[in-house]
């Protein structure tokens, strides 16, 4: 991204004759994260953008900038010019404005306005009329003596057919449109072929007759993992993980590989997904269907007595799921409250029971953290509208799954190390010990800290932190402890090489179990078949070798921006359900604090709203960062991490996905619930 070496500018002088500013210049990467805020990425690191100092330059643009440093402030930058442009095209709305049209972008960090000039026939040819959702071509960019043109190229459609504030996230995360026509042409050619497979390679082996079953959330379309297992007479056990075998059907740089390469990943929405895959692959070709023959990349493990591995071997397979099974069902079969499609599928289903209890705890003597999360998720009629949220919690049926994935991705990562190939590796790694320090006080005032535990936790020990977590478990103070020491670690990343992964305690991870979804997962098949086939020093991992770097880079990046839409979403729909409630009043507790309030989490929803330090009470409240609270200075009231309130909405802000809240005071000033709403169409599920 920057070239070359810095070289230096003016030196400004104050009144005593000393240097008061001194300013060089850097070439980087401009990122606007909002309207207002930006920063530019260089070799040299990050700086932040004076007021006003974008100037002509739009995110994600190349841009040489002059790099401002003050005595006792920390260097600043300005826009000088841009070098490349990254926006060529973009959604907006398209409107009138006398002679002109204008497009505003739903994406609003571009941070500009543009117009169709009279003469462009696009607007009449597309029969775009006012208010229409369009894709708009930049012809002229901006420039400080003159505004940007653009041209359209297609009409997305009027904004009440277009859902404006998802496709406003959509733009503003940047993600992908719709694949081309020669990417959607290469796939339609592509069939499963096993047959063929099977007589092409002999060392692909045939387990069709192998029984296995897939299991997911009941509204999934995309299976790209089954598992097997089965007691062995040792009293060990033999799990069998069967992953899609996508590089079979996707060459590199191929079209549909170029695609993928540069989405990275499948964005799951609140409303729909945005697939890595074109659908004749990620829904058919490449989906573990029960009973139809399909390729996969095999990993067949065998467990001691105590779930310890003893041996792990790898291959490419022909497979045939025996049953499509969801979570929820998984779960009742387990609880004894429904029975299993047939005995064979009820005994594979305890022994992986089994298995799980095993691994759980073999992870939890090496360290591994296990974070209790809630998943919240809107759901929709068929027109989009929200109607109600259904809460996901992790089971004993998601946990075999779990557990059965871990298992693989480790075992295959292990396999990849040891050989050196060149792969895409998941590391985690330690907390930094900053952000372990600002978990203290908060813990403390939920009572969940002594001497030793501290000591351990500022040590970054993950035992330490499992202790917390056991303290917590059951408690109210249990999704806050989850969430402060969630927020303290270190966002797991892709990198080139093995640096093992701290929160699963393990000395090698990788991502192989998802590549329909994840183009790391799609690396490490075409490692693994290298490895496996002797050709790991051969042209094609050469090549792969190199790219690697980059592609780490792009796939982390690109993972966070899919995370981010996926939760910026719900939090939209989530405030969309919440405006037909407003007036209405729910029990929830405090999840965080700042000097501008205090959030509230919702019991039923897990929705989130902010309580303004306004509608605390007549008085000022101070702040404290380290115990994350607020105080009233006269009635010495103290608002913290945990306290339960009764909260009433009183308004919404869709588009920003936010949610206005007020609290409702006993006639004593205690909080408590005053005729909370009974939510009959928001059920905890």
């Amino acid at each position: 991204m920057g070239r070359g070496r810095p070289h230096h500018g003016n030196r400004r002088r104050g009144r005593s004759g000393g240097p008061r500013e001194h300013q060089h210049t850097l070439t980087g990467t401009l990122v606007v994260s909002r309207p207002g805020a930006a920063h530019v990425e260089t070799p040299e690191g990050d700086f932040e953008l004076v007021r006003h100092g974008q100037r002509e330059a739009m995110n994600g643009d190349e841009v040489e900038v002059a790099i401002i440093e003050r005595r006792g402030r920390a260097p600043r930058a300005v826009v000088r010019s841009v070098v490349t442009r990254a926006v060529e095209t973009f959604l907006g709305r398209y409107a009138q404005a006398g002679p002109l049209g204008a497009v505003t972008p739903l994406d609003s960090r571009i941070g500009h306005d543009f117009f169709v000039v009279p003469e462009d026939p696009s607007p009449a040819r597309l029969g775009v009329g006012e208010g229409d959702v369009v894709v708009a071509r930049i012809t002229e960019y901006p420039t400080r003596k003159s505004s940007a043109v653009v041209t359209l190229e297609r009409r997305v459609g009027a904004a009440d057919e277009v859902d404006l504030n998802i496709e406003a996230i959509i733009a503003s995360f940047g993600l992908p449109g719709d694949f081309s026509p020669r990417v959607l042409e290469q796939a339609e050619k592509i069939s499963a072929n096993v047959d063929a497979a099977l007589a092409q390679d002999p060392a692909r082996r045939d387990l069709r007759d192998e029984l296995c079953v897939t299991v997911d959330p009941a509204d999934a379309r995309d299976f790209d993992d089954a598992v097997g297992a089965a007691r062995l007479p040792d009293g060990g056990f033999e799990l069998a993980v069967h992953i899609a075998d996508v590089t079979h059907y996707v060459g590199a740089d191929t079209p549909i590989d170029n695609e993928a390469k540069r989405r990275t990943c499948s964005a799951y929405l609140v409303d729909r997904v945005i697939p890595m895959l074109p659908e004749r692959l990620s829904n058919d070709v490449c989906s573990l269907r029960p009973g139809e023959d399909r390729l996969a990349m095999s990993v067949i493990m065998r467990l001691d007595a105590r779930g310890r591995v003893t041996r792990a071997r790898m291959c490419a397979s022909a497979m045939r799921s025996s049953a499509r099974l969801s979570y929820d069902e998984v779960d009742a079969f387990l609880a004894g409250e429904k029975g299993a499609p047939s005995e064979k599928i009820a005994e594979l289903l305890a022994v992986l029971d089994e298995i799980r209890a095993l691994r759980e705890r073999v992870r939890a003597e090496r360290g591994a953290i296990d974070f209790e999360t809630v998943e919240a998720r809107v759901t929709l009629d068929g027109d989009g509208h929200p109607t109600g949220v259904s809460v996901r919690r992790r089971t004993r049926a998601t946990g075999l799954i779990e557990e059965a994935m871990l298992l693989a991705n480790e075992c295959v990562a292990k396999r990849l190390a040891d050989a050196e190939a060149p792969a895409a590796y998941r590391v985690h790694e330690r907390p930094a010990p900053d952000d372990l320090k600002a978990c203290v006080q908060p813990l403390r005032e939920l009572g969940l800290l002594d001497s030793d535990t501290t000591s351990g936790l500022l040590s970054g020990s993950a035992f330490a932190i499992r202790d917390i977590l056991a303290r917590a478990e059951g408690s109210s103070a249990a999704p806050m402890a989850n969430a402060l020491l969630l927020r303290a670690q270190r966002r797991a990343v892709y990198l080139p090489a093995n640096e093992g992964h701290y929160a699963l305690g393990a000395p090698a991870y990788c991502h192989f179990t998802s590549p329909i979804r994840r183009y790391p997962d799609v690396l490490v098949h075409r490692a693994l078949k290298a490895l496996l086939a002797g050709r790991i020093e051969g042209r094609e991992m050469r090549a792969q070798a190199s790219a690697l770097p980059q592609l780490c880079r792009t796939c982390s990046e690109r993972e966070r921006a899919a995370d981010g839409a996926s939760r910026a979403s719900q939090k939209v729909k989530m405030a969309e359900l919440f405006s037909e409630r407003v007036g209405e009043r729910f029990s929830g507790v405090v999840s965080g604090c700042a000097s501008f309030g205090v959030f509230v989490t919702l019991d039923e929803t897990f929705a989130e709203g902010l309580v303004p330090v306004r509608s605390l009470g007549d008085e000022w409240f101070t702040y404290d960062e380290a115990r994350m609270t607020l105080t009233g200075e006269e009635t010495g009231e103290v608002w913290r991490l945990g306290r339960r309130v009764a909260v009433e909405v009183v308004d919404t802000d869709v588009a920003r996905g936010q949610i206005d809240l007020a609290l409702v005071r006993g006639r004593r000033g205690t909080d408590r619930p005053r005729g909370t709403s009974r939510r009959p169409d928001m059920p905890a599920r």
